[in-house]
């Protein structure tokens, strides 16, 4: 069966790939979206009932149409699910919906030509791809000795439902980002808990504001253009402390202790020696990009990062990576999605289109 064509394949419509998708449509760049959830939300449509809007910042700023009201009380999955419905929508967006992009692969030798991609719904090529899959679907479960012994609960967050699960068990919970310290305040509110941490948790007391969101993006850039492993934009900023953080450290929740040296079954032994008794551990230690799918085209350097050229990746200007590194937080995202199509449509066969559409 002959492959279908297009300029750009753009995989993954959560925000970063819902803003490349609207520069394609603006500058008419003939264009095609894969996502592999049921419906619109991206990863949103997974988390948690008690994350609200109100914790949420910046990503419902999708470009060229305005910001619906928000209900800061409103569970982040629902608006957004709701949102990202609307802005297909009223853009016109045609999402191939539930697609999995199998394997990403070079047609031939040509540097100048086409990408061929392998899809549950047939095969296409491609002049360039436009790669927005996120993290979710790649939750990071740190190796601990004993870890398999553990008598009790383990989970990742991606897992996670509801603090009233745990009610009247201990429950540790491990990682030093903004997920952890969330949960441990809404954990802490119903049982006992303990917080383990790598590194030292850094707080921020000043407001985080659009220059501090620029330098830490920068930050995590310098990263990625050396080829480096990627890192989380919060481990540059560090934590910013919020009235409901203050109320959970004041319940000594935020009380961090260094890693524990071992998983046994009834708990953890400390770096001291001592035994410390749990029934739960949570594993807020992040997530990984997902780029599977992209393995064909061998993109990993030695060090296991990719070399980047902001959203192009240096070896293959033909692949764009939106949603990594640097654009995987919501502060990065959107304007990377407007950057990896202005770097598009400098490729052989990709002039400028005039442009067809305007909104906002």
């Amino acid at each position: 069966m002959t492959a279908a064509q297009t300029d750009v394949a753009v995989i993954g419509a959560g925000q970063a790939g819902l803003s490349a998708a609207y520069h394609l449509q603006r500058r008419g760049v003939s264009h095609v979206m894969f996502d592999a959830e049921e419906g619109p939300g991206g990863a949103w449509r997974h988390r948690w009932k008690s994350l609200r809007m109100a914790t949420v910042n910046g990503i419902s700023d999708l470009p060229g149409i305005a910001k619906p009201a928000v209900d800061p009380r409103e569970p982040s999955s629902e608006f957004l699910t709701r949102y990202f419905r609307e802005y297909e929508e009223e853009l016109g967006l045609s999402v191939q919906r539930p697609v999995k992009v199998r394997a990403v692969s070079r047609e031939d030798d040509d540097p100048a030509g086409r990408l061929q991609l392998d899809t549950s719904r047939g095969d296409w090529t491609a002049r360039a791809v436009i790669n927005a899959t996120g993290t979710w679907t790649r939750p990071f479960w740190p190796i601990y000795p004993g870890q398999s012994t553990f008598r009790g609960r383990q989970l990742h967050v991606a897992d996670y439902v509801a603090a009233e699960e745990f009610t009247g068990k201990h429950v540790i919970v491990v990682g030093g980002g903004i997920s952890a310290v969330g949960l441990l305040d809404e954990i802490s509110q119903v049982t006992s808990t303990s917080w383990f941490t790598r590194r030292a948790p850094v707080w921020r007391d000043a407001e985080f504001d659009s220059r501090a969101g620029h330098d830490a993006v920068a930050l995590v850039e310098e990263r990625v253009r050396k080829g480096l492993p990627p890192q989380s934009v919060v481990s540059v900023t560090g934590l910013i402390w919020t009235p409901a953080l203050r109320a959970a450290a004041a319940r000594g929740a935020l009380d961090r202790q260094p890693m524990f040296a071992a998983i046994e079954p009834d708990g953890v032994r400390l770096a001291d020696g001592n035994l410390l008794k749990a029934d739960v551990i949570l594993w807020a230690t992040g997530f990984r990009a997902e780029l599977e799918h992209l393995a064909p085209l061998h993109l990993r350097g030695p060090g296991g990062g990719i070399v980047m050229d902001g959203t192009q990746v240096a070896a293959e200007p033909r692949v764009h990576l939106v949603g990594y590194g640097p654009s995987s937080s919501t502060i990065g995202a959107n304007r990377a999605g407007r950057a990896a199509v202005a770097a598009i449509l400098k490729l052989p066969g990709l002039a400028p289109a005039v442009e067809t559409v305007t909104w906002g």
